[in-house]
This record gives structure tokens, C-alpha cells and sequence, in this order.
């Protein structure tokens, strides 16, 4: 059985394409030729939205917008890809999964940022708002984040800048930073660690 329940794996298996013609349209997109990302979004496409990416990301609005990153992230990286006698759909599936956890995360980050400021002003019982001088504040916070970063060694300060600062997904961080993904999530785990030493709350 497929990740949908197979009907829809059984209806595309005849048509799927041999590992010849995939190689042939990983050498066309390395060449630049546009034309080939749509040949591999017709192979592909629609059941990386169904199988793979509306299961993790049940909103039609970010499931679109992360199948749109998914192949925009296949073409900036396909110099970096390598057959190992397998469709290419794995790699598509792997991009596809990565980045649905992203967009996630981030979604549930803003739906609970939304919701606290909602109860806000049942908290404060008419607390009237901050004084103007608040951005100050906000503004001396961010000035000793950037001053306990300049303290980190290069990589571990770059990896929280774009990460967490520039909110950044895992594949776009790992490609600016010119290592693998897995490689990325240890840089950064060590990166929290580290800042976590030096930062004086």
C-alpha cells in the first residue's frame, strides 16, 4: 500500500519514468533548461501535494506554497544531487518532507503568537499599553543578542542568524552555509549551546 492508500501509486505506475529519462532531465536543469522543471512537476508533482506534503500540512494555502518551495529548492540544488539507482522522487520526497516541518512550525509559532495577543487584554484588565520608550528596550535586546553572538565562533553565530533570526528553513541554511542538512542540525545544536553560555538574561 502507498502513502495514500496505493490507488493513486497504482494509477501513475505505468506511466512513471524509467532512470534514463529522469537522468536525462537532471542534465537538462543543470544546463539551465527551465523546460525541464516543468517535465519533472508533471512526473512527480501532484503526488508529492497529495502523498507526501497535505498529510503533514492539512492547509491548502501552505501545502501549495510548500510544493512551489519544494521544486524551487530541487532546481537551486540539483548540481548537488546524486543518483543512487533510484528515482529521483526520493530526493523531491525528502525536500518536500523538510520543508512541510518548517512551514509547520512556523505556522503553529505565529497561530500561538496570534492567540496570546488575543487574551492580552483579557490579562491586563485594561492595563493601558506600554509607554513609547518600550522600543528602547526592545531595541538595547537586540543589540546585546547581536554582541553575545559576535562572542561565538563564526559558524555557530552564522547557523543562529539564519536560523532563528532570519527564520530561514534547514535547506536553504545548510546550502548558504555549504554543508549537509545533518551537518546544519549539529552546527546549530552546538551553536544553542554555546550561546546559551554566554548569554546573560
Amino acid at each position: 500500500m502507498g502513502e495514500a492508500g496505493g490507488t493513486l501509486t497504482a494509477l501513475e505506475a505505468p506511466t512513471a519514468p524509467s532512470l534514463a529519462e529522469e537522468a536525462e532531465v537532471v542534465q537538462r536543469l543543470r544546463s539551465g533548461d527551465r523546460g525541464a522543471l516543468a517535465t519533472l512537476y508533471g512526473w512527480y508533482g501532484d503526488r508529492l501535494y497529495r502523498q507526501v506534503i497535505l498529510p503533514r500540512l492539512p492547509r491548502i494555502d501552505l501545502a501549495e506554497d510548500v510544493l512551489r518551495d519544494t521544486f524551487r529548492l530541487a532546481v537551486e540544488h540539483i548540481t548537488r544531487y546524486e543518483p543512487q539507482n533510484v528515482s529521483i522522487y526520493v530526493w523531491l520526497r525528502r525536500i518536500a518532507i523538510n520543508r512541510a516541518m518548517d512551514v509547520h512550525r512556523a505556522d503553529g509559532r505565529d497561530r500561538r503568537l496570534r492567540e496570546a495577543a488575543a487574551r492580552e487584554p483579557e490579562r491586563t484588565y485594561g492595563t493601558p499599553p506600554p509607554p513609547p520608550d518600550r522600543a528602547v528596550d526592545t531595541a538595547e535586546l537586540c543589540d546585546r543578542v547581536r554582541a553575545s553572538l559576535g562572542t561565538l565562533h563564526d559558524r555557530y553565530a552564522q547557523a543562529l542568524r539564519l536560523r532563528l533570526l532570519e527564520d530561514r528553513d534547514r535547506e536553504e541554511c545548510a546550502a548558504v552555509m555549504g554543508v549537509t542538512v545533518g551537518n546544519f542540525d549539529v552546527i546549530l545544536h552546538r551553536a544553542c549551546k554555546a550561546f546559551r553560555q554566554v548569554w546573560d538574561p
